[in-house]
């Protein structure tokens, strides 16, 4: 109408034009706390999002940039696995076949089955996992499978370096090898595995080796090299938050043309 007052969304933001909100609009302070808490959270979901996609880049790009390096002895790298993790090298030693362990909830090529994982001990005495591949579960739950042979004396391997924070931890994660049947009470395959005599903070993708046996018949899978949705779900958090700010505006906006009629 002429001569009617407008308000601007910048009005309607400033001190005063919240005074004029609680003025005339029934519990406008309050609907306007929970628009900026909506925001705010938006913002915030956003950013996590945002991180996650930053990060999960960086990984990939490591991961792309190092399984195509040349293989390195295991010594020149193990003292910083974080900044080799995924490189190949090379060790020699021997394996413990009476500390395996399988890890659970594997799957390839959409049969359910289990990682190998080996106790290996080099030739000066450092221990830890070799992820010998991958191998069919069995027709129950509790039957064991059958496991890749392991040579006799000493080797050497050819493998991926992988952090071992992302071995399992816990019961519900393992089965023993040691046994035909029987889940195991306690199994830990992370560095933190004391019993096991197990201390160190990688453990290797087996990729091949010295003798036609120590080639996996399906070796330990790389993950997805894409950068997932997190861009895209940071997008719409941020569309989100303005949806939130533009529904405000039409409420006050709906308040405003009722009184001026």
């Amino acid at each position: 109408m002429p001569g009617a007052k407008r308000f601007s969304l910048a009005h309607i933001s400033s001190p005063k034009g919240l005074a004029e909100l609680s003025r005339r609009e029934p519990h406008a302070l309050l609907k306007s706390a929970l628009a900026l808490l909506l925001i705010a959270g938006c913002f915030s979901a956003a950013q996590w999002q945002y991180h996650r996609g930053v990060a999960r880049h960086e990984r990939n790009s490591q991961i792309t940039s190092h399984i195509t390096l040349p293989v390195k002895k295991l010594a020149a790298v193990q003292s910083q696995p974080e900044r080799n993790e995924w490189q190949r090298v090379s060790v020699t030693g021997t394996f413990d076949s009476n500390r395996q362990i399988l890890l659970r909830n594997h799957y390839s090529e959409g049969k359910y089955g289990f990682e190998v994982l080996t106790a290996f001990s080099t030739v000066d005495k450092e221990k830890f996992w070799v992820d010998r591949g991958w191998v069919q579960a069995g027709a129950t739950a509790t039957e064991q499978p059958t496991l890749p042979p392991i040579p006799s004396g000493e080797v050497t391997i050819i493998g991926r370096v992988r952090l071992d924070t992302s071995l399992p931890q816990g019961n519900f994660f393992a089965i023993p090898t040691g046994k035909t049947a029987g889940l195991i009470s306690e199994a830990n395959a992370q560095s933190s595995n004391t019993a096991q005599g197990i201390e160190s903070s990688f453990y290797l993708d087996l990729i091949s080796g010295s003798t036609p046996e120590l080639t996996p018949a399906v070796v330990a899978e790389v993950p997805e090299l894409t950068d997932g949705p997190h861009f895209a779900y940071a997008l719409q958090w941020v569309i989100f938050a303005g949806l939130v700010l533009y529904g405000r505006f039409l409420i006050r906006r709906e308040v405003l043309s009722r009184e001026e009629i």
